[in-house]
């Protein structure tokens, strides 16, 4: 897993299928196509996998391109970030932590793609701090991404990470909790 050393220069791809089985031929011919990297390749809820790489643009397209070409009859999701916020990496494994909270927001998609293309909008928009992009491992094939901040920043930057998923038909809802009770802080961290 990449560190949250990662600069903006890095473009993100993922490809998401209804078939574990076409997602690992799917993954596979991702990686043979161009020179990019490995990020996460593994099964999620209701029976979907997923396959994020990072390389440079045009690379990263190209696997993309080879991963929906391959796995056609069951890809779910896609995107291709050209300049992926350093924040993104970090949340695809949690590993993010801010002490100090004014408000969490939570946007809930119906996609793992759409959950990581909302998060990178969310950091690109507003001084926010991203806490996790949780991708569909135990919640049915869902996503969510948690975030937090000031209350003004947090209901920007959600906003837009929400209109990146709504853009795609995606978006089941979105939240900001103003001074969030401690405990609830703390089972999302």
């Amino acid at each position: 897993m990449p560190n949250n050393t990662t600069t903006h220069s890095s473009a993100l791809g993922m490809v998401e299928f209804n078939s574990i089985a076409v997602g690992i031929e799917a993954a596979d011919a991702m990686l043979k196509i161009s020179q990019v990297e490995l990020v996460i390749a593994k099964t999620i809820c209701s029976g979907k996998y997923i396959a994020l790489v990072r390389g440079d643009t045009a690379a990263v397209r190209a696997s993309v391109e080879e991963g929906k070409s391959v796995g056609a009859i069951a890809c779910v999701d896609d995107f291709v970030i050209p300049n992926v916020h350093p924040q993104v990496y970090p949340a695809l494994i949690a590993s993010s932590w801010n002490p100090t909270v004014n408000a969490i927001g939570v946007i809930e998609t119906f996609s793992a793609a759409s959950a990581v293309l909302a998060a990178d909008r969310a950091c690109k928009t507003a001084q926010i701090a991203l806490m996790e992009i949780r991708m569909g491992i135990g919640i049915g094939g869902k996503a969510f991404v948690t975030l937090t901040g000031d209350v003004a920043a947090v209901r920007n930057a959600v906003d837009a990470g929400a209109q990146a998923a709504l853009d795609q038909g995606l978006l089941v809802r979105k939240v900001v909790i103003p001074q969030p009770r401690e405990e609830i802080f703390n089972i999302l961290s």
